[in-house]
């Protein structure tokens, strides 16, 4: 095959609609409704961290992955990249129209062949048990509301292979020793009267995980606009030669809005 030939005569990513809402998802019209102007809008601030993370997941030739939340589909093309011809990216998202712009981006970087995009609401995954080498997601757990953040950390242990590695960024609760900034307050404050506007918050995501039955094996913290941003890649089943980073950046990640 000539990998050379326009993108523009090639198949796009694999998509499946894999749930329909029972009631109208104002979540999901959101997301549709900026699919095309997010990054415009979020990834100035967000891609810094996004990298990060996807360094310390380090995925490997030939790892089938799974990508929750795949957005605007920047991650999909770098996951489809490490995993090389033998690997294989699963890509599951709320938002047709964020799979309408992921999946041209994964086409016109000619990686359609490796990716799979689903669309539909989770949880639950549709994906057996133990499908997974690893399972990543970036700032996407704090989507959920609290009370269903341990069904998808479940669901995220079932699908990974014994050993397999979940690798989350997320917007982070400040330690109890430190005082959360006047934007964190801020924003906490909106989510809490305008959920509809401010749709995600900070979570403890560290003792999240460790309540789920994960043991952290990379750990960072770094700063977004002051407000503190967790990099975490946790294992699930055994493990063996796990190492425990903690650090902390007070550089921002990104330039203001």
């Amino acid at each position: 095959m000539n990998d050379n030939r326009d993108c523009s005569e090639q198949k796009p990513a694999t998509v499946e609609q894999v749930s329909h809402p029972a009631k109208p998802n104002l979540t999901q019209a959101f997301y549709d409704r900026i699919s095309h102007v997010y990054d415009l809008i979020a990834d100035g601030g967000e891609h810094e961290a996004r990298e990060r993370g996807l360094r310390q997941l380090a995925v490997q030739p030939g790892e089938s992955v799974l990508e929750i939340g795949y957005g605007t589909g920047h991650s999909l093309v770098q996951l489809a990249q490490a995993v090389g011809p033998s690997g294989q990216v699963t890509g599951v998202d709320l938002s047709s129209g964020m799979h309408d712009v992921a999946s041209k981006r994964v086409s016109e970087a000619n990686l359609q062949s490796r990716v799979r995009l689903l669309v539909g609401e989770v949880p639950p995954l549709p994906f057996s048990d133990d499908q997974f080498d690893v399972v990543t997601m970036s700032f996407t757990l704090e989507l959920f509301p609290l009370n269903v953040i341990p069904e998808v950390l479940h669901e995220c242990r079932r699908v990974l292979r014994p050993g397999g590695r979940l690798g989350i960024v997320s917007m982070a609760k400040v330690p109890d020793d430190e005082t959360e900034s006047l934007l964190e307050k801020t924003y906490v404050w909106m989510h809490q009267h305008f959920p509809h506007i401010v749709d995600c918050q900070p979570i403890p995501l560290e003792q999240l995980l460790t309540e789920a039955g994960f043991t952290l094996s990379v750990h960072e913290r770094i700063s977004l606009f002051t407000m503190p941003v967790a990099v975490v890649v946790a294992r699930w089943g055994s493990i063996a030669g796990c190492r425990l980073v903690y650090r902390w950046s007070g550089q921002s990640a990104g330039s203001s809005w």
